[in-house]
């Protein structure tokens, strides 16, 4: 059985996805960001970067002791050699798919998150950040409309891999960082595939009580970009323009 320490945000999706496109059996223990779960001493045990989420493996192949993962590119490489899905047994195909997990795990989703932070959420408007993060998260998607484009099918190739549940996640946030996937004809294909599979929808929908603008979600925002009480009038205005 497969322990999940969770909250509902694009990262945690990643996981959640994979899990019930894999099939594999698991149970969630939420980790409440706006009480600070993600500092707990029994927490950092398992995920020392204090950030969800991570996973406890309780029935590793062959035995032993529970085996902790955190970092959502490592999990997802662990939960695809067990259960033998999502990445491909060539060499040429494995370590494409690989390279792709990679690049977003260091790109598309480090950018996005830094973008989302100034462009909705900082209580002080700074247009150089702004420029910045706008400026290299459109250059994000345009290199994955790209790849997508190249290969007509999936981000690694033409089969479904781990590099598709760690984007898609974040290619999600697109409206609420005003992009239009229209821009981007390929990535727009394949978001409109992946978001009619089921499982993905069901690992989509995992978490879904916190719903955007409630108090623990903003008191989330605070705690996790140290921006103040979130009482502020001009956050309360950018929050609620952003839902």
């Amino acid at each position: 059985m497969i322990e999940v320490l969770y909250a509902a945000t694009p990262n945690g999706w990643k996981i959640s996805i994979m899990l019930e496109e894999c099939g594999l059996p698991y149970r969630v223990t939420p980790i409440s960001l706006s009480k600070g779960e993600q500092f707990s001493e029994a927490f950092l045990k398992v995920a020392p970067n204090n950030k969800i989420p991570a996973i406890i493996d309780h029935a590793p192949e062959g035995g032993g002791p529970p085996v902790p993962v955190f970092e959502t590119g490592a999990i997802l490489l662990y939960l695809a050699e067990k259960s033998g899905r999502f990445l491909p047994d060539g060499l040429a195909e494995r370590y494409a798919a690989i390279q792709w997990l990679f690049w977003q795990t260091s790109g598309l989703g480090p950018m996005l998150g830094q973008h989302g932070h100034f462009f909705l959420y900082a209580k002080e408007t700074v247009p150089y950040a702004i420029d910045r993060f706008r400026g290299e998260t459109k250059r994000l998607y345009k290199v994955l409309d790209t790849q997508l484009g190249n290969t007509g099918a999936y981000v690694a190739g033409p089969d479904l891999t781990v590099a598709d549940f760690a984007c898609f996640p974040w290619i999600v946030t697109h409206k609420a960082q005003k992009l239009s996937l229209d821009d981007y004809p390929q990535i727009k294909r394949w978001f409109t595939e992946l978001r009619g599979r089921e499982a993905l929808q069901r690992g989509m929908a995992l978490g879904g009580g916190l719903k955007r603008g409630s108090d623990e979600d903003r008191e989330a925002r605070d705690r996790m970009f140290g921006i103040g009480s979130g009482k502020d009038e001009e956050y309360e205005k950018r929050v609620n323009g952003a839902t």
